[in-house]
């Protein structure tokens, strides 16, 4: 009965591509490694050579809110989400010197704003980029970069190992709340963002 309306929600929300070489991998930040490891993969297999994970700490935190999953991986004291997503990379085989540093973003809109300014302060012609983000933010995340490289053609290669995922995010309260609360942010956060650019165009 709800299949048609479940699958409407799951395809909005829930984006998988196949990479294809770019100039960048994007990593919006949190607490979670998963991204980071898809993008140390990525990079591995030569998809990208450098690598830029964004973020300061959740505005609403106020703190880094630490290690989210494997723990025992990757432990240290992280100021930031930067630092963590460093370490992930780094651990995963990323050298060090490939990863640009954006370290002030505190919401996913940031992460993309903050992110534009390094790669234009790199001199960087971002053609092609890969989006590496936690699968059930992927929509949010597209729309945000999307929106701030406007000519930049995206792949969008979310973490393989997710406890949210497009096949069962509506079977408990956890993945309800958290994917419709993307749906609802895809609204809320957007109206604000076009009545900006509305007013951007009639000035």
């Amino acid at each position: 009965m709800y299949e048609k309306f479940l699958k409407q929600i799951t395809d909005f929300i829930f984006i998988d591509q196949e990479p294809q070489k770019a100039d960048i991998i994007f990593i919006p930040g949190n607490g979670f490694p998963n991204p980071s490891e898809r993008a140390a993969e990525l990079y591995r297999e030569g998809f990208a050579k450098k690598l830029l994970p964004s973020g300061h700490y959740s505005v609403v935190l106020g703190h880094f809110a630490g290690v989210l999953q494997k723990q025992e991986l990757y432990q240290g004291k992280f100021e930031t989400e930067w630092e963590f997503l460093q370490q992930v990379l780094v651990q995963n085989g990323v050298d060090k010197k490939d990863i640009l540093k954006e370290d002030n973003a505190t919401y996913t809109y940031e992460n993309a704003i903050y992110s534009k300014k390094v790669t234009d302060k790199e001199g960087m012609e971002v053609k092609k980029a890969i989006l590496c983000c936690m699968p059930y933010h992927a929509r949010r995340a597209l729309l945000y970069y999307q929106l701030l490289y406007p000519e930049t053609e995206f792949f969008v290669c979310p973490a393989k190992e997710s406890p949210i995922t497009a096949e069962n995010w509506y079977l408990s309260k956890e993945g309800i709340e958290t994917v419709l609360g993307e749906v609802e942010r895809c609204g809320s956060q957007f109206h604000e963002i076009l009545n900006e650019i509305k007013k951007e165009v009639r000035s």
